[in-house]
Order: C-alpha cells, then structure tokens, then sequence
C-alpha cells in the first residue's frame, strides 16, 4: 500500500508529528509516523530528525516538515490519509530534489 510510495528525506530537515492518540481522527497521522521511520526512508537522510509530539489535549493531528531551505510544508491528518500525506510529502522531496540538481547542472558547465 504505502510502500509504493517513493519518499525521498535528502531535503528534509525535520519532521514532527503532533497528535493526540484519544482522539479518533489520529489513524491515518500515527501511521504516517511509522511509514517515516521505516530504515528505507530513514537511510534516504540519516541527519533528518524525525520527531513524534504525543499529547494528551485534544489537539488536532499535524505534520510539520521543515526543509534544509527554510520551507516548511503543514499537513492537518485529520482531513488527509496516509497515502495523502506521503505522496504530498514525496512530491516535495522531488521537486526539491530536481530544483537542486538543476543548480548544480548550471554552476558546472
């Protein structure tokens, strides 16, 4: 299901997920966090810090990834699934990605 995805962390920084595991739209935010930490995509970016912010308030289930840039990227998972948030997450990544090697391309001719 979720593994087809193709996550790439190389432009990641850190990602916390916030989330409050009484509450009954958490599902799809708790299993974002154990798609994240999985040794496949952990090994994609050793320095990216991963971070889960479990509280007991009632808060709404969030995801905040701070890319290497400054950018930052907010998903809500009370309204997403699993696959929404990787696949936002993955498209990101690669345009980032793309973006740095069209960088790169252009300082070496």
């Amino acid at each position: 299901m979720a593994s087809k995805i193709r996550v790439v962390l190389r432009p990641v920084k850190s990602i916390v997920v916030r989330f409050c595991p009484f509450e009954s739209n958490v599902e799809s935010t708790r299993k974002f966090l154990g798609c994240i930490n999985h040794k496949k995509i952990q090994a994609t970016n050793r320095n990216c810090e991963v971070i889960a912010d479990v509280r007991h308030d009632g808060s709404e289930p969030l995801v905040d990834v701070m890319f290497a840039d400054g950018e930052r990227l907010i998903m809500k998972g009370a309204n997403l699934t699993t696959i929404e948030m990787l696949t936002a997450l993955g498209s990101r990544c690669n345009a980032k990605e793309l973006k740095e090697e069209e960088k790169s391309k252009k300082k070496s001719p």
